[in-house]
């Protein structure tokens, strides 16, 4: 439900006389946020309600913050106001937008406040979104999450979190609402360092299957049969499960995650691989790919499995059934 009060934090006031490192803070967040209510953000920030009654959110479209609280009973309010949560969740498509938020919230944030950015981001930008909030007595997690909109949907996510242990501590009552499975895999940074390479892994095993689909399909072997047999051996993949019968046979291509983010994730996991010199020729040649086939849209207009129309191109077969 919602309240007419949409400040409620459980720190002190800016004005108080205490520090921000010996500012008290309740054992459990009383105030949620979510900024950011694109296709995984509306269903996450969906299921707060259900643990909280104060749950604001915020969007740069405005009348998508307002949809969302007739439709849910969220608040919607100003960026300011949101920010002066116990809890802050982003769901954005980039670190470089989470971190123009960050520095248009840092006057506006109060001590101990817990900012878990849900965003596939940057690594050494999570360092950094840490270190100006802990400049002000807050702490930032970076907690990827992964599952699709079907698993926002159903608040069944994985969420991937890196940064602080005590932090993920008093997040987790807000972070369990939306998600299935919570891992902690390190330090600030680390979570984004997770996601990056798994979405990266999952773009192997799609262009794998792209390939060895349009290989039998030449041999006249229907896909959807070819399916049918590889989902129940020791070729089957998320790729072969679901992408390929759900989106791409069925000639359907549903724009939920777009191609150019999963190129954008892709190439976090080569910086990664380029900055520790790990030889990774597998990855560095689809991201390639998967960049060429991005380039063939504008941003934001084609979801991630119209890779496949890229290697049909190159292919000259087309992967559906005859």
């Amino acid at each position: 439900m919602t309240t007419t009060n949409p400040i409620t934090h459980s720190a002190t006031d800016s004005n108080s006389d205490q520090s921000p490192s010996t500012q008290p803070k309740s054992a459990q967040p009383r105030s949620v946020s979510f900024l950011g209510l694109g296709a995984m953000g509306h269903h996450m920030a969906k299921h707060l309600v259900n643990s909280f009654d104060t749950v604001m959110v915020w969007n740069r479209s405005f009348d998508k913050a307002e949809t969302h609280a007739a439709e849910f009973g969220t608040l919607a309010v100003s960026l300011e106001q949101a920010v002066m949560a116990d809890v802050i969740f982003s769901c954005l498509p980039t670190s470089n937008v989470v971190d123009n938020i960050i520095d248009q919230a840092l006057p506006h944030l109060s001590a101990n406040t817990v900012w878990v950015d849900c965003t596939s981001g940057v690594p050494e930008q999570a360092k950094a979104s840490q270190a100006k909030l802990k400049a002000v007595g807050c702490e930032f997690l970076d907690a990827p999450v992964s599952g699709q909109t079907s698993g926002a949907d159903s608040g069944t996510l994985t969420v991937i979190v890196g940064g602080s242990a005590d932090s993920l501590a008093y997040a987790k009552p807000a972070i369990d609402c939306f998600a299935g499975l919570i891992v902690h895999v390190g330090d600030s940074g680390a979570g984004f360092a997770v996601k990056a390479v798994n979405n990266t892994l999952f773009a192997i095993n799609a262009w794998a299957a792209a390939e060895g689909l349009s290989v039998l399909k030449a041999h006249g072997v229907n896909p959807s049969d070819a399916l049918a047999c590889i989902n129940k051996a020791s070729g089957q993949s998320f790729a072969t499960l679901a992408t390929f019968p759900d989106r791409i046979v069925n000639r359907v291509f549903p724009k939920t995650f777009t191609i150019d983010l999963m190129a954008k994730d892709c190439g976090i996991a080569i910086d990664l691989q380029t900055e520790k010199q790990v030889p990774t020729p597998v990855m560095a040649q689809v991201a390639s790919l998967i960049r060429a086939a991005s380039n063939q849209n504008q941003p934001g207009d084609a979801d991630f499995s119209e890779f496949a129309k890229f290697y049909e191109m190159m292919s000259g077969i087309t992967i559906q059934d005859e």
